[in-house]
């Protein structure tokens, strides 16, 4: 590129220790097609000397002088564990700083297990979503969530090892090449689109295939009237995540958590928890939101053969071939408004700007009159739980004889959200 015009650099993330001879094919993959500059870094265990590497092990570890996790042991030379925590504590530090100062524009790695960890936690911690990310790696075939967890990490597998360049990892490499090339000039297209003034409110939602009518109506309504720009997250552990995510970036100015079931896995035991955090994120960071207790009348589960033995007597529902719900019991329900009414109580900071609204009708499709898990025992002790943990916090706490689906109770959710952002614009 010439004139004023900036020529992109991506980094390159490498083992270099072994994997030397691959990660120098993957650069010049990369700078062949001469778009990109590359900026190769060192995550390797043992020094390794070359001079295409532009900072080394070493010199990475005495790049970034930061103080380590307490109790963390940095004697060398550390166990692989312990240099697998510590090379990813400086590698974040110095990627973010490079990211910051508009120095980086994409990032690509490749490795086997170890690798993989070093980069995708780097990806995580020091990048944003929207930043161009992509990992070639032995492990993309299996299980990738601990990896990506809520980001938008791109996996590529390498069908074969990544030990030494033969005909099928050429080809993949260079694949990976052009993919991270193909992303730049979307990147930097957005880098140079104006600053965002603020004018346009940006929603996270949380939604379930049983709350997606509500969700449904509230999105068009805020979109339609209001003019708000709406993100939906899929309530699957990792959807929770990411809406948190977001708001910690200042990408999200209020949110509307409608569906709050990633609590009742995490308490339960079903495989889509959010963590023991969720909820304290927005919470902490003082901005409007509106938070009902959708689909906390499930826990959830793989195909019906996954449900663990010690539920064998408990309500279940196969939701779909994939997925089996087990209806929550009373105790389980108190337990999950004890959660929701703590996480909110120790963290808020803002109570003026927290409201919980509860649908006594129905908390999904699922729970309302009639329906396969109608627990009104349930459904009490649960609303019961939020509103005595919430009673001397100053944050209001509605109760609708609704059921979350219907259309008043969205539109209800949707006019308290938009209160509390005109609450705050006031302010």
């Amino acid at each position: 590129m010439t004139g004023d015009m900036v020529t992109p650099k991506i980094v390159l993330l490498g083992t270099c220790d072994s994997k030397l001879e691959e990660v120098l094919y993957l650069r010049e993959r990369i700078v062949e097609r001469k778009s990109c500059s590359v900026l190769l870094v060192d995550v390797g265990r043992n020094p390794c000397q070359h001079n295409l590497i532009d900072v080394g092990s070493t010199e990475l570890l005495d790049r970034v002088a930061r103080p380590s996790p307490e109790g963390a042991d940095t004697s060398l030379p550390l166990p692989r564990a312990g240099y697998i925590k510590h090379m990813t504590l400086c590698a974040s530090l110095y990627v973010s700083e490079l990211f910051k100062s508009g120095a980086i524009h994409g990032i690509i790695s490749m490795g086997g297990s170890n690798g993989t960890s070093i980069a995708a936690a780097v990806m995580r911690n020091a990048l944003p979503v929207g930043f161009p990310k992509l990992i070639v790696s032995t492990m993309a075939s299996g299980n990738i969530r601990p990896f990506i967890e809520e980001t938008d990490i791109a996996m590529m597998y390498s069908v074969v090892d990544i030990a030494g360049i033969n005909s099928i990892l050429s080809q993949i490499l260079s694949n990976a090449a052009g993919a991270i090339i193909g992303m730049i000039p979307s990147y930097m297209t957005h880098l140079s689109k104006p600053v965002r003034t603020g004018e346009t409110k940006r929603i996270g939602i949380t939604m379930f295939g049983v709350t997606t009518p509500c969700v449904d109506t509230i999105r068009l309504h805020l979109e339609s009237k209001h003019k708000y720009e709406v993100f939906v997250f899929h309530a699957t552990g990792s959807g929770g995540k990411a809406m948190e995510r977001l708001v910690r970036e200042r990408k999200i100015d209020a949110v509307l958590d409608v569906t709050t079931t990633e609590v009742a896995d995490e308490l339960v035991g079903g495989v889509l928890s959010a963590g023991p955090d969720r909820l304290a994120t927005a919470a902490k960071a003082g901005i409007p939101q509106v938070i009902s207790v959708g689909a906390c009348d499930m826990v959830n589960f793989g195909t019906l053969d996954t449900v663990p033995a010690k539920f064998n007597d408990r309500q279940l529902h196969e939701h779909n071939p994939t997925v089996t719900l087990m209806r929550t019991t009373p105790k389980e329900c108190s337990r999950i408004g004890e959660f929701i009414s703590k996480q909110l109580r120790v963290h808020v900071a803002k109570p003026d700007l927290v409201e919980v609204i509860l649908p006594s009708g129905g908390v999904s499709t699922l729970s309302v009159t009639g329906g396969a898990f109608e627990n009104h025992e349930a459904d009490t002790s649960l609303f019961d739980a939020v509103e005595s943990g919430l009673a001397p916090t100053g944050i209001k706490v509605v109760r609708s004889a609704r059921d979350i689906n219907d259309p008043e109770f969205a539109i209800l959710l949707a006019e308290s959200l938009v209160a509390l952002i005109q609450r705050q614009n006031s302010l």
